[in-house]
């Protein structure tokens, strides 16, 4: 549905950039909220046989060769399906509740609440751009094409289906509606008895991540809803079921910021929340395939459902989500440990990062220094943590880990026929470096 800009529309645009990136983003931030053009048709009957193998075609060749930066892969993968997918589009940022969030986060300045970095995670622009998950859908979408559907159901300029546009809305909202909700901040009774002024900024942080929150997953939950898709509602609720799930996985400390498994002796198993298998692999898997990667398999399996592909398609499509979702949290975790990423030596990063727990494995005398986080991880010497892991086998075992997944998500892709949607994927894969 197209949108007539009036003065009042562009008033409310303006409101919202003056109090949400002036004020929280550096001159470097920014975010594609601008409609692009589309163009090519739409390609049907695109999926072949899965191709096992190792990768060496026209994908991994062509991704390989032209080396695309993130910004430019992302951009380019944009421009291919319409337009920006992400929730923060002109049509939600006319509305009225998301601009009277903006205005009440500027309360939040100096309170130094997490809400304020998730805020300016949203719109950062780089490889952990949280938006993108929206645009991995509608490519493996264009990739793979439709079958059998109404002509009106079908977006021709973009080569997608307008609910297949709708579910990479709904995956975005879920995602961001978890992620605020993280923000949340456990205040136990008595804690700031003597500091009233940082007890009101706390509760009003609270209050903003909780509606906030609430507000996405809402309108996530009444947009699924409209798609009249029974097992898709199902295949979506149990995503968001895992999101929660992963919020209760192993140690925690008093924010319920995640920490290491407990080392365990032999083989035993401790199927307790706080214990692991023997296999730092696993564990990271388990805790990632549940906060993340799940949602973006099942978003990509839902996609393939309402294009009428076949179980063993959707099944495909559930995989390259997982694998990419997977590579691309391997990406993310390696950061701190890689030059040239911006990282100041001691400050905080993920202690249930790939690095750190693949050094455990190889080196449990790591504990003594993370297990002063069960209070909380503040107190633990990240200075002291980041310079023995980067001397340790962690960051490259994290590196191999990135390099599997991302190939086995290449692998899957080598199943569709070839199309620029197919190349946009590879060069985002590509683009996420490690191989």
């Amino acid at each position: 549905m197209a949108l007539s800009i009036n003065s009042k529309c562009l008033a409310l645009v303006r409101r919202f950039n003056n109090c949400y990136y002036r004020v929280f983003f550096s001159s470097n931030c920014s975010s594609s909220l601008i409609l692009r053009s589309s163009f090519g048709a739409s390609d049907t009957h695109n999926f072949r046989r899965i191709h096992t193998g190792d990768v060496n075609c026209s994908v991994g060749k062509y991704a390989q060769n032209q080396k695309p930066d993130w910004n430019r892969a992302v951009s380019e993968a944009e421009k291919i399906v319409g337009y920006p997918t992400s929730f923060l589009s002109l049509r939600w940022l006319l509305s009225d509740e998301i601009a009277n969030i903006a205005l009440h986060l500027r309360k939040l300045i100096g309170s130094n609440h997490p809400l304020l970095k998730t805020a300016k995670s949203l719109v950062y622009n780089g490889r952990n751009n949280m938006q993108a998950w929206g645009l991995i859908v509608l490519l493996l979408s264009k990739a793979a094409g439709h079958f059998n559907v109404n002509i009106l159901e079908e977006d021709k300029a973009a080569g997608v289906l307008h609910s297949q546009r709708a579910l990479a809305e709904v995956t975005e909202m879920i995602r961001t509606s978890h992620l605020v909700h993280k923000g949340l901040v456990n205040i136990r009774p008595g804690e700031f008895t003597g500091d009233t002024r940082m007890l009101s900024d706390l509760m009003f942080g609270n209050k903003i991540a909780l509606l906030g929150g609430d507000y996405l997953l809402g309108n996530s939950c009444a947009e699924l809803a409209s798609l009249r898709d029974s097992e898709l509602v199902e295949l979506m609720s149990s995503a968001v079921r895992d999101l929660a799930e992963g919020e209760f996985v192993g140690r925690r400390d008093s924010q319920n910021n995640p920490l290491p498994g407990g080392p365990l002796d032999g083989d035993t198993q401790d199927t307790s929340t706080n214990s692991f298998p023997p296999s730092a692999e696993e564990e990271w898997i388990m805790r990632n395939v549940l906060s993340a990667a799940g949602l973006l398999g099942k978003s990509c399996r839902g996609a393939l459902k309402l294009a009428g592909h076949s179980e063993e398609v959707q099944q495909q499509g559930f995989l390259f989500g997982k694998h990419l979702a997977l590579a691309w949290q391997a990406c993310f975790d390696l950061e701190p440990f890689t030059l040239g990423s911006g990282y100041a030596v001691g400050s905080p990063f993920n202690l249930t990062s790939a690095p750190v727990l693949f050094h455990l494995e190889h080196d449990s005398s790591l504990y003594e220094e993370i297990d002063k986080g069960i209070t909380s991880v503040e107190d633990v010497d990240y200075a002291k943590v980041h310079s023995i892991v980067s001397s340790g086998p962690g960051v490259a075992r994290a590196k191999e880990l990135q390099r599997t997944h991302s190939q086995k998500a290449l692998e899957v892709l080598e199943g569709f026929k070839e199309s620029d949607a197919r190349t946009a994927l590879a060069n985002i894969i590509f683009a996420m470096g490690g191989l």
